[in-house]
């Protein structure tokens, strides 16, 4: 990156905190002393925007949060494969306030464009979100209006931009330059004037309506939905309080009128970003199997959609479709007795022709097929033998897999697979049962220790699963213990081993809690592929409190760390959108799965031990406690692989 001679007052780094801190990018330790030196006028119309607020870059596995200090400016440059997302953040901070608390801001972003004329448009392949905290810790991406938008800074707190650019596979490599444009601004009377146009007049009237419709029906209703309702219709009035209607006094992620071109050129901070695509293309169908599970209940009663209806339909293949873009191969469960568990990759029945359209799906690496009917009705008798023998005949039906029973206890629960397990594979002796585990029948001991009887379990099951998917807790730091595993496996037979993490591991360990640190996110990918793992399994994406409304705010189950079961959040909890808000988090993991990609590459040619020798070399990953801390050793690291492949 280059500095853009900017003079700043530097001053010694802070400490980073357990929530990661900013300081771990590499591109500068440096930290911006924060100054209230700016005298006479603060009119954003009169004064240049760098003498109003801060801006600087974060890396994406940083956790900007409000009290990140300011650092230099310089100017972004990206690598990425084609199909690759890269993201970045950038960092705003007021020197001073102007125009009420804090201070508003104009962002636009322009099309990255090559020499050749080739282009990354805005909204397209480029996108900006803003960061929202979470219990304090910034995870929520709430999508920004493009190609220009304002937001609100306030006083003594840094606000960041997540910025995501989607190389599509076709894009031609070469070397892509765009800019972005922060304009300190106000809201004078004419803007506010145009603010009030028709079209936010009919959204203005819709919202209040909507509030209406949540509140009115409250007679008679439970305390419990009586509270939930008025939860969300306080979010929805803070919703019309913070629309363009009212952008004289509150004005956060909405479109705004465009500044005067010389106005920009002459007062705005200008950010450069350069990206740089090359000639590799990440494989559409992933390589590691990433299966993720949606909770179909709690889509149900959030968003008021009936089992079986349309509306149902509709809505679990929205978040279906939305979730394929992450790189991962989405499931819906519901649990039953005991950690029994309903899962299916599609609501509609292997005849029909939605379940061709999910499972043909080049970008989906593995699906689930239901053991039981997902909407009863109909002819229920036979109905998994019709599904089996239905599936089969696909050329797709390598991809599917059984997934019957959640961390089995004890012989009760190990029995009951067998005899599932039994069943599924008398319709198909190929059929594959995953199962998750983390250790042995506690009622009949495998062996004298614990860690020794969960090594025996594939030898128990056996020839009822063949994907054997373990905790990553159980093994704590001691990745040497994965051999034991998998020396007992039989992979000539078809057996697999996969990981998961849940609660555990904890910290310091990889794992996607709220609060850990980015690098640590983005380490769950890095243990999977070194320890040799051949798919992934999380065993929930949506999994909030229960909600009777879309727009209620998202608490995390009690008894849970934070942000576990949790990556995404309905788009109705910020705005009238119905598009799920990724998390911070969910990002990460997909930067995680495309950097298997890269080693992957790398492996092909010069062998797995110089893949892991290479993670290690850069100081990326060595192990579960010791990873990088700061993002150049992952810049390094894809640089390396980029630089062996570019010729």
């Amino acid at each position: 990156m280059e500095n853009s001679g900017n003079p700043q007052e530097m001053t010694v780094p802070p400490v980073e905190g357990v929530a990661g801190g900013g300081t771990a990018y590499g591109w500068s330790d440096g930290v911006v002393h924060p100054s209230n030196s700016l005298k006479g006028s603060t009119d954003p119309t009169e004064v240049p925007s760098a003498d109003l607020l801060h801006v600087w870059c974060m890396p994406s596995t940083a956790n900007v949060g409000p009290q990140e200090m300011p650092r230099p400016l310089e100017h972004v440059t990206l690598l990425a494969a084609r199909n690759e997302r890269e993201s970045v953040q950038i960092a705003m901070r007021p020197k001073v306030s102007w125009g009420g608390s804090g201070g508003a801001v104009q962002v636009q972003c322009s099309d990255l464009c090559s020499p050749s004329g080739d282009r990354l448009v805005v909204g397209e392949s480029l996108k900006l979100r803003r960061v929202v905290s979470i219990l304090g810790v910034p995870d929520a991406l709430v999508p920004l209006d493009l190609p220009v938008s304002q937001i609100s800074l306030l006083p003594g707190e840094t606000t960041a931009i997540w910025v995501s650019i989607d190389v599509p596979s076709t894009q031609p490599p070469g070397q892509y330059e765009g800019e972005l444009i922060i304009t300190a601004t106000k809201a004078d009377a004419e803007s506010r004037a145009k603010c009030l146009g028709k079209a936010e007049r009919r959204q203005l009237y819709s919202e209040l309506k909507n509030f209406l419709e949540i509140v009115e029906p409250i007679d008679g209703k439970p305390l419990d939905e009586v509270v939930e309702r008025v939860k969300s219709a306080t979010t929805t009035l803070r919703s019309i309080f913070q629309s363009p209607s009212f952008c004289e006094f509150f004005s956060d992620g909405h479109p705004v009128d465009m500044m005067d071109e010389d106005a920009i050129s002459d007062l705005s901070v200008r950010m450069k970003l350069s990206l740089t695509v090359w000639n590799f293309v990440l494989p559409l169908t992933p390589s590691l199997p990433a299966v993720f599970g949606i909770s179909d209940t709690v889509i149900e009663d959030r968003f008021g959609v009936e089992h079986g209806t349309d509306e149902w339909y509709e809505a679990l293949d929205h978040h279906f479709k939305w979730l394929l873009q992450y790189r991962i191969s989405p499931y819906f469960c519901r649990w039953g007795d005991g950690m029994r568990v309903l899962t299916y990759t599609c609501p509609w029945p292997a005849h029909h022709p939605k379940s061709d359209e999910y499972f043909s799906d080049p970008r989906l690496a593995a699906y689930a097929v239901p053991y039981s009917q997902v909407v009863p009705g109909g002819a229920e008798k036979d109905y998994l033998q019709r599904e089996i023998e239905t599936l089969k005949t696909k050329t797709h039906w390598k991809k599917a897999y059984f997934y019957l029973w959640d961390e089995p206890l004890n012989l009760e629960h190990f029995d009951n697979i067998r005899n599932m397990a039994c069943e599924v594979q008398a319709y198909a002796r190929d059929a594959r049962i995953l199962t998750t585990y983390y250790s042995g029948p506690s009622d009949a001991p495998l062996a004298s220790n614990n860690f020794e009887a969960f090594v025996k379990v594939p030898k128990f099951l056996r020839p009822h699963t063949q994907i054997y998917c373990t905790s990553e807790w159980v093994f704590g730091n001691r990745e040497d213990l994965v051999k034991d595993i998998i020396a007992e496996l039989q992979p000539e037979n078809g057996e697999e081993w996969w990981t998961y993490v849940c609660m555990g591991p904890s910290d310091p360990h990889p794992n996607w809690h709220l609060g850990m640190r980015g690098t640590q996110h983005r380490a769950v990918m890095w243990r999977v592929w070194k320890e040799g793992g051949t798919g992934f399994l999380y065993w929930g994406a949506n999994c909030y409190e229960k909600a009777t409304v879309p727009s209620a705010e998202v608490c995390f189950r009690r008894g849970l760390p934070p942000g576990d079961g949790v990556l995404f959040y309905p788009g109705e909890v910020y705005s009238t959108s119905h598009e799920p808000v990724a998390s911070v988090r969910l990002e990460r993991i997909l930067s995680g799965l495309q950097d298997i990609e890269y080693l992957k590459l790398y492996a092909s040619r010069y062998g797995k031990e110089e893949g892991v020798a290479l993670l290690e070399r850069t100081g990326v990953y060595m192990g579960p406690e010791r990873y990088t801390l700061e993002h150049m050793s992952i810049d390094m690291m894809r640089g390396e692989i980029f630089n062996a492949f570019r010729c």
